[in-house]
């Protein structure tokens, strides 16, 4: 019994997983703000390097969570299921400093249309899980857990959206692009980003499972 007392309980793993959450938003932000000023490059490169920031504080948050899976003794969720969660949250920052780091190193010279509108149902996907994985420590509550599917349910309908946006944007990219180096250089970004989508809905599908399990 007095050796049960002495191990840690619990952890604050809550805690981390919405810190995470608030640099998944930070980096997405900035992510969104450089595509919108891509044009001045003092002003995209100081955006660029917040997004590789957010990601480096987020990588930070997903070591001490794994610390502290090995030196809990109870968790308040299966430890898979943190394991998971917090890896999957930590590739969408993953996915979005590459994205970042991609367009400089193709020298992608302008923006389209169609990148900003994937950008933007990237980054209100991320808002998206950075809400759903703060009702997690209220998953007991029936509220809470008719707040969490709802937003599950949001993020699959902006996944969907990115797809459409995407399959729009390669048919126009191939018809209308006569720069064959442009169009590899958009093509694997319009890929990326719609990826970045997908990474929030496997956040989204892992919680919908916690909840299910939990509440």
């Amino acid at each position: 019994m007095l050796f049960g007392k002495l191990l840690p309980r619990e952890g604050n793993f809550f805690e981390l997983f919405n810190q995470h959450g608030e640099h998944i938003v930070e980096g997405a932000r900035a992510f969104i703000a450089m595509i919108e000023h891509y044009a001045d490059v003092p002003v995209r490169e100081r955006h660029a390097a917040a997004v590789i920031t957010a990601e480096q504080k987020a990588d930070k948050i997903t070591a001490e969570v794994n610390r502290l899976l090995h030196k809990t003794f109870i968790t308040p969720l299966d430890r898979e299921q943190i394991h998971g969660l917090i890896n999957a949250m930590d590739d969408v920052l993953d996915l979005l400093q590459d994205t970042t780091e991609t367009m400089s190193l193709y020298d992608v010279r302008r923006m389209t249309e169609e990148t900003l509108r994937l950008g933007q149902l990237s980054a209100r996907c991320c808002e998206r899980v950075r809400d759903v994985v703060a009702l997690l420590p209220r998953i007991s509550e029936p509220s809470a857990v008719e707040a969490a599917m709802k937003t599950c349910e949001e993020i699959d309908h902006l996944e969907s959206d990115a797809d459409r946006v995407m399959r729009s944007a390669m048919s126009k990219l191939f018809r209308e692009e006569p720069d064959v180096r442009e169009l590899i250089k958009l093509k694997a970004i319009y890929e990326m980003l719609e990826s970045i989508t997908d990474r929030c809905e496997d956040v989204a599908n892992l919680i919908e499972g916690i909840v299910l399990e939990n509440s």
